[in-house]
């Protein structure tokens, strides 16, 4: 088979923070397969067809993309950030593993991106220089008691953490359910950064307290950074560093 097939990261926003490896895949690319938004972060060119469609249909767009893969053409299907982190990546391979035997034996190749909550986590010092954990709160693909489940598991083990998917038009009173499992579980004021739209000109960075973080902090462009007890700020002008020591007392 002369097609292949790529699922590649272009980062949290920035052009700079796409690697060198997705951009020579996307030179030598006939499609390009995502999300809307995502695709339109692609420049058109002559001899590259630009496939675009809507977010809940991720496992249709996975089967597309193999099959013309399949078919010859070089093909990329991208995500933000890092397409196997809450992405693309474990879609096309339950697509592969349920699919026809010969997906099995094309050429298929994941390119890591910079994700969201690490850009998040430098734009804001080390927050997660320890142990940490990322959680999804979207409940479109898994119950709400396994997201709290896992929230109240995650924060007991006093682990720092990262939230994608935070709070959508359709269920906003998610989050204000995850703020209130946290302070619970938590008992005590560690930081909470919210970073909206990091590394785009829309980049706003705001730290605060659990006990006053609130759910119109956080929107679907934001990543949600919540500290462990051993998570540290250093004051400064402007928006603090905060970082978590790699030592843990014993």
């Amino acid at each position: 088979m002369s097609g292949w097939l790529v699922i590649a990261g272009l980062g949290p926003g920035s052009e700079t923070l796409v690697t060198p490896e997705v951009t020579a895949a996307l030179a030598e690319a006939t499609d390009v397969v995502g999300y809307i938004p995502y695709v339109a972060r692609v420049a058109p060119r002559e001899g590259l067809t630009l496939h675009a469609s809507d977010n809940r249909v991720e496992l249709d767009r996975a089967r597309h993309a193999l099959q013309m893969a399949a078919a010859g053409r070089r093909v990329v299907v991208v995500s933000s950030g890092d397409p196997g982190v809450f992405a693309m990546a474990s879609a096309v391979f339950e697509a592969v593993e349920s699919g026809p035997a010969d997906w099995r034996e094309l050429d298929i190749r994941v390119l890591p991106g910079i994700t969201a909550m690490l850009a998040a986590a430098a734009r804001a010092g080390a927050p997660l220089g320890h142990d940490f954990c990322a959680i999804n709160l979207s409940d479109n693909l898994k119950p709400w008691a396994l997201i709290e489940k896992r929230l109240r598991l995650a924060a007991e083990a006093d682990f720092a953490m990262a939230f994608y998917n935070p709070r959508s038009k359709a269920r906003p009173e998610g989050f204000a359910r995850v703020l209130e499992v946290l302070r619970d579980a938590c008992g005590d004021d560690r930081p909470v950064i919210f970073a909206r739209a990091v590394s785009t000109p829309e980049q706003a960075i705001r730290v605060v307290p659990l006990t006053e973080a609130t759910p119109d902090m956080a929107d679907m462009r934001t990543v949600v950074l919540v500290g462990s007890s051993l998570t540290r700020i250093i004051a400064r002008n402007g928006v603090p560093i905060v970082y978590t020591p790699r030592s843990a007392p014993e």
